[in-house]
């Protein structure tokens, strides 16, 4: 019983593990985009501010 257990754990350990290195990538990623377009933001509505124009909706 120990070995089809083994052999089951060790079959799904590089697909579990590939795919949580894939999630965590993925992650890093978006949560980069994200901060990116934040900051992006920021620097335009300081722009903007700054030349006296209409805020953006």
């Amino acid at each position: 019983m120990n070995d089809v257990i083994g052999g089951i754990v060790w079959s799904l350990a590089p697909t579990v593990l590939v795919g949580l290195l894939f999630w965590a990538i993925m992650r890093n990623i978006v949560r980069a985009d994200r901060n990116e377009r934040a900051a992006y933001a920021r620097l335009e509505a300081e722009e903007r501010a700054r030349r006296g124009l209409a805020p953006k909706p």
